[in-house]
């Protein structure tokens, strides 16, 4: 039986991965249980799958509910210490990290510097810091894993092959709500949250709209699999069947196919190097009849340019992407600013920040700290 410990457990993700656990309760075990402020969901998981370690990082959400955790006899933290406790705890096999935002990173590094494999389904610490990330793992032998639905399709279309052999990777985007929109100077909240194919938390959602997310993916893909950005393609793929294609040195192409559930990801990564019995339906090529590819426009989606000049650009500069954009998105849903008001402020931030090369962590975090506050400075 594998333990996990589930950063995030009350999210969307989080939550399928109690789903899986619930399904196979004979190869998984959930030890610890983190989540930001939802106290009243993480103590019915807690009741549910009897924890030994809960976390609620939010001290104020934890006030009300904390004898009752500890009814059930479990450990209490609270807070970023908290937060380092749940990430190295001593039995966990697994640490799935799927917390959003970049207040994930610093466990994450915790996490790896204590020899605990991880699964990572929120993209900012690879983006921010993934050079780094990924040779702290190759140093302590452990396994960095994507619970995303693209980087899973590569990772396993990648598996066992030699990266000599690889002559391009492609990453789908369904496009988002906005694919064939022409002008986007009124777009509104509730249309930028209508995602046409996937259920998910607001901020996500948001970068599907400005093709953000992809280029934030593009930077996750190349720390993950160590190929230069100019080797990443990105292309819309609107039926988002084929999550991911590898283009091989003889022009080979081997392509991840799957139904839109993110189950499937988050249980690969949870089973490897076994795959389990799947809890969801299989996918029907003769129902879904035709596939269809485009290129991205560039020019109505900028944030996907961010990205592969954050990449290209290197240091400091992907930490400041990641962190003007969270800002953008938040100030857009609390309606501060408009939809185009998101790629500009992200533009401006870039155009101010003197990249450090070769960064350290505390020079990537002091990146993401000066990036947020620079935005709300624009306004």
């Amino acid at each position: 039986m594998k333990t996990i410990t589930v950063i995030g457990s009350t999210g969307s993700i989080g939550q399928n991965v109690l789903n899986i656990i619930r399904a196979h309760p004979k190869q998984f075990r959930a030890d610890v249980l983190v989540a930001r402020r939802n106290a009243e969901l993480l103590l019915k998981q807690a009741k549910e799958f009897k924890p030994r370690l809960v976390c609620l990082f939010d001290e104020d959400s934890l006030r009300n509910h904390e004898a009752a955790f500890h009814k059930l006899g479990c450990r209490v933290t609270t807070g970023e210490e908290g937060l380092f406790e749940a990430s190295t705890w001593p039995d966990a096999d697994q640490v799935i990290f799927s917390l959003v935002g970049a207040i994930g990173l610093a466990p994450l590094f915790k996490a790896i510097q204590a020899g605990k494999n991880v699964a990572i389904a929120n993209k900012e610490p690879l983006v921010m810091a993934g050079e780094l990330l990924m040779q702290e793992a190759a140093r302590r032998n452990v396994q960095v894993l994507p619970i995303d639905s693209e980087h899973s399709g590569l990772w396993q279309c990648l598996e066992g092959r030699k990266k000599e052999s690889v002559r391009k990777l492609v990453l789908t985007s369904s496009g988002g709500p906005f694919r064939k929109r022409k002008s986007f100077s009124d777009v509104t909240i509730k249309e930028a949250l209508r995602h046409p194919k996937w259920r998910m938390g607001p901020k996500i959602t948001i970068d599907s709209a400005t093709l953000m997310n992809k280029g934030l993916e593009v930077i996750e893909a190349s720390n993950l699999f160590g190929l230069e950005v100019n080797r990443i393609e990105v292309l819309i793929h609107p039926e988002a069947v084929v999550h991911a294609l590898v283009e091989f040195v003889d022009g080979s192409h081997l392509a991840q196919l799957a139904i839109t559930d993110m189950r499937i990801p988050i249980q690969y990564a949870m089973s490897f190097p076994e795959r389990l019995n799947h809890i969801y339906p299989s996918l029907d090529l003769v129902k879904v009849q035709a596939l269809h590819f485009e290129k991205p426009d560039f020019r109505r989606f900028p944030c996907l340019e961010f990205g592969y000049e954050a990449k290209r650009r290197g240091g400091t500069l992907p930490a400041v992407v990641n962190g003007a954009n969270e800002a953008a998105v938040s100030l857009f849903l609390e309606g501060k600013i408009q939809f185009l008001g998101i790629p500009r402020m992200i533009e401006r931030v870039m155009n101010c920040h003197r990249v450090k090369a070769c960064p350290r962590l505390a020079d990537i975090l002091e990146a993401d700290r000066w990036s947020r506050e620079k935005a709300v400075q624009s306004l």
